[in-house]
């Protein structure tokens, strides 16, 4: 008995199409903030923070990694924030508690900088 090959086709075709839409929905991403706040951007770029960024008590304040390797966003208590972020990757954090908030790179301790949350 012959076995037709249009049955395993469609089961091959059905496999291959699952396997790209996963793959295409695969990454990470970051939720917009709750409530639609404000966000304020920060961008790390040659293996530096901004010195200072300054926002209001409910904002957030979203790091993107642009350089080629991965960096954490760590604050210095160790309590409030504390991220891995990828190459192209980035890390929204909530400011819900006014106050100064020193953070660094755990990866490269060159790396430091402070986020400033005012009332």
């Amino acid at each position: 008995m012959k076995s037709k090959p249009f049955i395993p086709g469609i089961i091959v075709s059905l496999f291959l199409i699952f396997a790209i839409y996963a793959c295409s929905k695969s990454g990470s991403t970051t939720p917009p903030p709750p409530g639609g706040g404000n966000v304020i951007a920060v961008s790390i770029h040659g293996m530096a923070f901004p010195s200072t960024t300054t926002l209001t008590k409910g904002a957030s304040v979203k790091w993107t990694n642009n350089d080629g390797f991965a960096h954490t966003v760590t604050s210095d208590d160790g309590t409030s924030f504390n991220a891995n972020v990828a190459a192209g990757a980035s890390f929204t954090y909530v400011a819900n508690t006014a106050g100064s908030f020193p953070y660094h790179c755990n990866i490269h301790s060159n790396m430091h900088g402070t986020l400033v949350v005012n009332p």
